[in-house]
């Protein structure tokens, strides 16, 4: 622990619990699990911070479980026009919004500068939408000097992961912890590369989709979101 006393970073190999099947019941039964993986962190000012939609859910259960605040990450994903699933990049909201660029997927797709300003616009339109839409369903929440657990229901490329991590460093935070279900091996090296900690229940060689590590794996709504935030609201930090 004296890399973490010194300020240092400190690099640690996702987690992979033994033991347990594979798949998950649905994302309640994912953030469970992957709360019991964290709670050496309950009391120790962390907030847990989710992605939108799909690690609203799995943040609820980490925040609840470590009794610690939770507030979400407005950040969108810029998928490729031909094929919306596949990131070329992603944008997380703030003062001056960060844009993270995916170079290979571009290269690949032959993406201009213009496609890409384009797309990103598009993305910035709909977190002004959210934005709008989740004011004041959850507090505002200082993280500076704090621990922040960034909570999402897998990764596929890591992209939209390694764009929030990235923007979520420049407010000064003490330790930056990312928390996922599920996610490709290469994917969770890459990632421990820009964060002190990447917990991961199922880091797997062969990987296809997020959906497929579940029994259930709905498409959720701005209700759903607003919901949990209700939920957990009387123990807000």
């Amino acid at each position: 622990m004296q890399a973490e006393a010194n300020g240092q970073k400190k690099h640690v190999r996702s987690k992979r619990v033994k033991g347990r099947s594979p798949m998950f019941k649905d994302r309640r039964d994912a953030g469970r699990k992957l709360a019991a993986a964290l709670l050496r962190y309950r009391g120790r000012d962390a907030v847990v911070a989710g992605l939108p939609r799909g690690g609203i859910p799995v943040a609820f259960e980490i925040a609840r479980a470590l009794d610690a605040p939770m507030t979400m990450v407005f950040v969108r994903k810029i998928g490729v026009p031909a094929m919306p699933e596949l990131a070329m990049g992603a944008v997380v909201d703030g003062p001056h919004p960060y844009v993270f660029k995916n170079g290979d997927i571009i290269r690949q797709a032959d993406i201009s500068d213009a496609v890409f300003q384009s797309a990103t616009d598009m993305e910035l339109k709909e977190i002004a939408r959210r934005k709008s839409l989740f004011k004041g369903i959850f507090p505002d929440i200082d993280i500076a000097g704090r621990i922040v657990i960034l909570a999402d229901d897998g990764i596929a490329t890591g992209a939209t992961m390694k764009a929030v991590a990235m923007a979520i460093r420049q407010y000064g935070v003490e330790r930056i912890v990312i928390a996922v279900p599920v996610a490709p091996a290469e994917v969770v090296a890459d990632l421990e590369d820009e964060v002190e900690e990447v917990v991961c229940l199922e880091a797997g060689l062969s990987f296809r989709a997020v959906g497929d590590f579940y029994f259930h794996f709905p498409q959720l709504t701005d209700e759903d979101v607003i919901s949990c935030f209700k939920q957990l609201a009387p123990a807000a930090h």
